[in-house]
């Protein structure tokens, strides 16, 4: 048996043909649907980038124990289960921030793994000269990715269509071996994005305004109709990039004959926002729709099911782990919370009523496909824990000023044994702000009216208690979302 998992970052269901979408060119993902399962009810767990990662290896939320941080020493690993098991599991991706503190402990997990240089910030092009950065909207201008373009301007250069020919590089060499697992991981279309004109020229656009093709994370100010149109066709370029590397996988698929032992994941780990609700990007806001209902295609060998949608409601970063553990034959540990999708996938067997969603620090969310509650904590957003054997997230030292408040605790219920640091964070502001939402996605799907139904709520929050119940979440989560 083999597997190809195919990862895109920020990939917004919305902006794909086979989810209703009359405008990108993305041929090939509707190519995808007609050849695999495409799942409607599909939900984020842990959020963002490594968070998400850090899911797919442990099938199981982290976002209520630890912020952005690295695999942890006691984490199970489904790319290491797989490759004591016997199955080679190789990575290959452009996705810099596994080589980034704090990222560690992902790639050697695998047997082997590649990395493409020159994604976004990617310290990777050393230029002691200022480079020449345009005026732009965003007003951020990375030093460092305005140092990395000039290096990735064809086609040939871009860290996607390398990171994804590197993947089919693999496919061609062991072609006729048995029994491995490839994970191919496309930074695109997370931002900027930036990519070859002609995949910009596949639409209208006719913009002549400051370059604006990374929107900064923060809600809209004075941003014009014109530029926020013309930032989505940035980004629709950079959906239909995507699409064309995704149609080599699907081509090599149908030269191999891959389809008749080969498991084909296509997922990705959360959407981004683009104006829609006068807000940019994602990790300070609700988790709307456009972040966290996501694209899921997959094409599963044994059951030969293609061209049929799926409406169980599942979480790719929870479920996929469990189900490639399945595919193989390998046990799954007791610490796993995600659910075997086989039978989803062959029949639309439910696997869950409710799905459990966020980002540390801030709304704690539930769904069961119909509504969606999005829990604000109360107005001192406290108290708030990382629990953890390490000391930084993303970019920063969860230690500095902050020595006084650090404690070794007891294990965790899946520490396996190991007692951990406890580290007070200073909650984010902005979940208070917007507060507590309740929506109905089939009356309300761009959430535009927030409902007010204490029955529907009350449903929602027994939902998220038994799900918080379920992860082990600290006590003080419950204290610091109003729920006892």
């Amino acid at each position: 048996m083999k597997a190809i998992v195919l990862m895109f970052d920020s990939l917004n269901r919305h902006f794909l043909p086979p989810y209703g979408n009359g405008w990108v060119h993305a041929p090939n993902f509707q190519r995808l649907a007609e050849r695999a399962v495409t799942f409607d009810t599909s939900y984020v767990c842990s959020t963002p980038c490594m968070p998400a990662r850090r899911d797919f290896h442990t099938a199981r939320p982290n976002f209520l124990h630890a912020p952005w941080v690295g695999l942890e020493p006691f984490d199970d690993s489904v790319p290491e289960l797989l490759k004591q098991s016997g199955v080679y599991t190789h990575l290959v991706t452009d996705h810099y921030h596994y080589w980034e503190d704090p990222g560690h402990y992902y790639n050697t997990r695998y047997s082997t793994w590649e990395f493409l240089r020159g994604q976004e910030g990617d310290p990777w092009i050393g230029q002691v000269s200022e480079p020449d950065i345009p005026p732009n909207l965003n007003k951020r201008g990375r030093r460092q990715d305005w140092v990395n373009r000039p290096h990735i301007a064809d086609e040939d250069a871009m860290p996607t269509a390398r990171t994804i020919r590197a993947g089919l590089d693999f496919v061609r060499r062991n072609r006729n071996a048995d029994n491995w697992m490839l994970h191919i991981e496309a930074f695109d279309p997370h931002e900027p994005f930036f990519v070859p004109q002609e995949y910009v020229d596949l639409y209208d656009d006719g913009y002549d305004g400051p370059v604006f093709d990374w929107p900064v994370y923060a809600p809209r100010t004075d941003e014009t109709d014109e530029q926020i149109r013309h930032l989505r066709i940035q980004y629709a370029a950079s959906v239909s990039a995507c699409d064309a590397r995704l149609g080599e996988v699907l081509d090599l698929m149908d030269e191999l004959d891959l389809w008749k032992d080969t498991l084909l994941v296509v997922w990705t780990d959360h959407g981004h926002m683009l104006g829609e609700h006068d807000l940019f990007a994602k990790n300070y806001q609700p988790w709307y729709e456009e972040l966290s209902h996501t694209p899921l295609f997959i094409w599963d060998p044994r059951s030969g099911r293609s061209g049929e949608r799926r409406a169980a409601l599942v979480q790719p970063a929870l479920d996929l782990g469990p189900t490639l553990l399945e595919y193989f034959g390998v046990a799954r540990t007791p610490d796993m919370l995600g659910h075997v999708l086989t039978d989803t996938i062959a029949s639309d067997t439910p696997v869950r009523e409710a799905g459990l969603f966020g980002n540390f620090g801030h709304h704690v969310n539930v769904t069961d496909g119909r509504y969606a509650y999005y829990r604000a904590p109360l107005t001192a957003n406290a108290p708030l824990y990382a629990y953890t054997l390490q000391t930084s997230r993303h970019r920063q030292d969860l230690l500095r000023g902050q020595i006084p408040d650090v404690t070794l605790v007891e294990p965790l219920s899946f520490s396996k044994g190991m007692p951990v640091l406890r580290i007070a964070i200073p909650g984010p502001g902005s979940p208070v702000e917007y507060g507590t939402l309740l929506f109905d996605l089939e009356d309300d799907p761009e959430q535009l009216r927030p409902l007010v139904d204490p029955g529907v709520e009350a449903r929602m929050v027994a939902h998220l208690i038994q799900l918080l119940r379920a992860c082990d979440a600290p006590p003080e989560q419950f204290t610091r979302l109003g729920l006892g």
